[in-house]
């Protein structure tokens, strides 16, 4: 059985290599010019795939140590071709995000024995986080498992009526009391809510604001310890969701964010509009927080869980 049709059927591998594609050009032009002319991996080749991978917004600091593991493969091997690089590459990056703790998982699930599962979910506003939110919904409702959504965004216009529309597309339950009520009350009943109506999993919006991070600091802190009084061990997921296309300003975000709240996995959203997939290394070397789901399109089923080895293999084809 190969990689792809244990994991992935031909549909999602052609939706990860389609979203990919503005990444793929910059970066694999930039890699063409590098080994263009030459026979072996030197100086002038390990520049050009440094600002290659720069260009890609994997990050400086992440560069370094992807260049570092092939200078140390130059070294060790003595004498290293310019048609090994691609493998290499691959091998090195799949192994440094294994390394920070991204597994390759083959379906949307949870833990057995954990109902309801209370998934809280963090981001700014504009990054795609209440869509991911109905696209989740909407994989575990396929699956046959019961949904609530919370919305405990409560302050942002709009925010509690969107979510609702989500629920109503999907089919899922929906839990709310309304704006500008108080967003730990409502992730407080919404969990309750689960319970008492026996949800496999609970989902909870928030609101996404980062101008104060002592605010959001401690509106975050309430809310946990809100969920975790009505049911201890929860929220048993608190993922970030970032939009790829922002680059660098994503890595700044799950910076500012992981400063103020235990997260557990990552969301990467609009791959599929970018030039900058690269982050997605930068994000996963930096925070060593696991990536858990990319958004590779705009529809409904175009959320993926994230597969490293998938990632690479779409990213060197």
């Amino acid at each position: 059985m190969s990689f792809f049709s244990k994991f992935f059927n031909r549909e999602k591998k052609e939706d990860l290599d389609k979203s990919l594609e503005k990444t793929k050009e910059g970066f694999f032009s930039k890699i063409s010019r590098a080994v263009a002319g030459k026979s072996t991996v030197d100086e002038e080749v390990l520049d050009e795939l440094e600002s290659a991978l720069v260009s890609a917004d994997v990050g400086i600091e992440t560069t370094v140590k992807i260049i570092q593991r092939i200078e140390a493969r130059v070294a060790k091997d003595k004498y290293l071709n310019t048609s090994e690089l691609n493998e290499i590459l691959r091998t090195e990056i799949v192994q440094m995000m294994a390394e920070n703790g991204t597994e390759d998982i083959e379906d949307y699930d949870f833990p057995t024995g954990t109902r309801p599962y209370v998934l809280l979910v963090i981001g700014v506003n504009g990054v795609g986080k209440t869509t991911t939110i109905g696209k989740l919904a909407h994989q575990f409702k396929n699956k046959g498992y019961k949904v609530v959504l919370g919305a405990a965004d409560t302050f942002r216009a709009g925010a509690v009526d969107q979510l609702g529309i989500w629920a109503n597309r999907v089919g899922c339950d929906f839990y709310s009391k309304g704006m500008n009520t108080d967003p730990a009350a409502v992730a407080f009943e919404t969990t309750k809510y689960a319970m008492d109506n026996q949800c496999d999993i609970a989902i909870i919006d928030t609101a996404g604001r980062l101008q104060n991070k002592t605010s959001l600091m401690q509106e975050l802190g309430k809310i946990h310890r809100s969920i975790e009084k009505n049911l201890p061990g929860a929220p048993h997921e608190v993922l970030l969701v970032l939009d790829a296309s922002t680059g660098q300003n994503a890595l700044e975000q799950a910076k500012q964010f992981t400063a103020v709240a235990p997260i557990t996995a990552l969301a990467l959203t609009k791959l599929d509009g970018t030039a900058k997939g690269g982050v997605i290394l930068g994000i996963s070397d930096t925070f060593k927080i696991p990536i858990k789901y990319v958004g590779v399109g705009e529809s409904i089923d175009k959320l993926q869980i994230f597969n490293k080895r998938a990632f690479v293999e779409s990213l060197f084809s």
